[in-house]
Order: structure tokens, then C-alpha cells, then sequence
């Protein structure tokens, strides 16, 4: 499979948006908190959990302003005996939220509170990697799924969620009506993410997706949610900043194109894919000379009873 970003992303757009300053407008360091839209994936992809036997010693949760903070919680809540880690593209997030989601020290409760931690992950050292919302935004999501699997050990899994294809439907027949460049890159199918995963040495991937419908009474507050909910990564997109002629000739494009539920209201699709998979021992294909890394071979050291069917 070629090393490729999804269709149409700008890649430097999209760096930059990854690793914008905590507290950057349009927010502010005191109000910071994550998109509705993307706490309440976490919150239906945290559910699944339920249907997987795997008990993790310990989780990480990838970006987790972006992903959903209120997710911390619920981890700690399903997995009370776990170590949780949070990892983060932006300077002084994890900082942020190790300070904001620890308990006063002078509640009784901190003395029982495990400090969600920030060191440097190492291979092999986490059972479950958490990425809510962030896939579709990734400049290179292969060589994300990589880091996950590189982190995760063995029999350990994936749990992550991203916006498909048919995401902002109704915005995109806007803009085409009216002769504009598209307002965001084309999404990845599901079964393509897939095939990623299988490439990157996961195993036993489970794909499915659903449509999430929001609806607006007004064009200002779809603009308002979008705004936080992500950016336009297309290569082609809009090149500079338009003025207010154009934001009232969009508003009334809107208003005036898009499709509208029963009540009147601005309707909005987002397709949500939701996808785990686990991390399998190594194995050693069987020729005259065979090559394994030296931690790949401590991992089957550790697990001497699955060596016999890795050979």
C-alpha cells in the first residue's frame, strides 16, 4: 500500500492546526473545552467498550482536549485498577489537564487519585490507545497508526473514531452551487482504514459507521460549531481571508440551498467511523533466514506460550 495522506488534505494546513497553542483563538485558557460533536462520539464509542473482554493495565488518550475531556473520566470509572497516560500534539495541553482534572489538595479524594501521566511512551508499555475525532485530521495517519502500534503491547488495542465520506453533505452542495472550493478535504472510507490497519500490523479490525444529523435554528450558530469543530485542510480551498461581503453572501447561500429538516431548521450530516483492532504477537514467516527485531523477541520471550504459533 502507497505511504499516502487522505484525498485532498494539505498537509502543512493540517500540522498547523494539529499543534495550534492551547488557548488560541477562538478560545481562551480559562473557558478551554472540547466540541459537543466530539464529546458525544466519545461518549457512544465508550459504550462499545462494554462488548470487549480485554481488561487494559493501562490507557492512553490521544489529544484529549480535541477528543473529549469528559472521556477521562469514564476511562478512569471502566478502568478503575488502570494507569491512564495522555498524550498531546499541542505544547502545554497535558499540563493543562493533568492541573485541571486533579482534585484540590485539600479534598480527601486526591489522596486516592492516580495522576494521570505524561512521560514519553515507550514501546509495548500501554494496553489500550484511546484516539476520539482525530484520524481524519491527520497530515500522515500512517505514521500514526504506526506510533499506536508501536506504543501498544501485544494483545493490546486500538479504539478510535473519525469523520467519513459523507460528512457535511449539505455544505459541500452548497458550495458547489455557488462555484466554490470545496470547505474541507474528502474524508476516508472505513474499509480503507481498514486496510491501513492491516498494513500497519493490526489485527482483527472491526469498521463500522454511523450518521450523526445536527441541526441549526440559524446560519451563525452552524458557522459557530464548525469553527470549533475543526478547519478546511482542502489543497484548493479558499487562499487568504474574504471579507463581509462574502460571509453575508454565505449565510444567504446557506439559508437559501441547504437542506432543511421537518421544522425549518439547517440540517447538518456527519458520518462517524468507528474502528478498533488489536495488536498480535510478531510473528517469524518460516524461511532458510529469518530476521526479528531484538524488542519484537522480548515481547515473545514474555509470552512463551503463543511462541509455538508464531513459528
Amino acid at each position: 500500500m502507497p505511504h499516502e495522506r487522505p484525498p485532498s488534505l494539505d498537509p502543512i494546513a493540517a500540522r498547523r492546526w494539529a499543534t495550534l497553542a492551547l488557548g488560541s483563538k477562538p478560545f481562551k485558557p480559562s473557558r478551554i473545552e472540547s466540541p459537543w460533536l466530539h464529546e458525544e462520539v466519545a461518549r457512544r464509542m465508550e459504550e462499545r467498550l462494554a462488548f470487549i473482554r480485554l481488561q487494559p493495565k493501562s490507557w492512553v488518550c490521544w489529544n484529549p482536549v480535541r477528543a473529549g475531556l469528559n472521556i477521562l473520566a469514564l476511562l478512569r470509572k471502566r478502568y478503575p485498577k488502570a494507569i491512564g497516560h495522555l498524550y498531546a500534539d499541542r505544547a502545554a495541553e497535558v499540563e493543562w489537564v493533568q492541573s485541571t482534572f486533579r482534585a484540590p489538595w485539600w479534598k480527601p479524594k486526591r489522596w486516592f487519585q492516580t495522576q494521570l501521566k505524561s512521560e514519553l511512551l515507550k514501546s509495548h508499555s500501554v494496553d489500550l490507545v484511546w484516539a476520539n475525532m482525530l484520524l481524519h485530521q491527520a497530515a500522515d495517519p500512517e505514521t500514526l497508526l504506526a506510533e499506536w502500534h508501536r506504543v501498544l503491547a501485544v494483545d493490546g488495542f486500538v479504539m478510535f473514531s473519525c469523520l467519513g465520506p459523507d460528512t457535511l453533505q449539505e455544505l459541500r452542495a452548497v458550495y458547489a452551487e455557488m462555484g466554490w472550493p470545496m470547505p474541507s478535504h474528502e474524508f476516508t472510507d472505513m474499509h480503507d482504514w481498514g486496510d491501513m490497519l492491516v498494513h500497519a500490523g493490526f489485527a482483527e479490525p472491526v469498521m463500522d459507521m454511523e450518521k450523526i444529523t445536527l441541526t441549526y435554528v440559524n446560519s451563525e450558530k452552524l458557522l459557530s460549531d464548525l469553527r470549533v469543530i475543526g478547519r478546511n485542510f482542502h489543497v484548493s480551498r479558499f487562499q487568504g481571508m474574504r471579507g463581509r461581503n462574502w460571509l453575508k453572501q454565505f449565510h444567504t447561500a446557506l439559508l437559501r440551498l441547504a437542506q432543511k429538516d421537518s421544522e425549518g431548521r439547517l440540517a447538518l450530516t456527519f458520518e462517524v467511523v468507528y474502528g478498533h483492532a488489536l495488536k498480535p504477537q510478531a510473528r517469524v514467516k518460516v524461511a532458510p533466514q529469518s530476521h526479528i527485531g531484538l524488542e519484537d523477541m522480548r515481547q515473545m520471550l514474555i509470552n512463551p506460550q503463543k511462541k509455538s504459533n508464531q513459528l
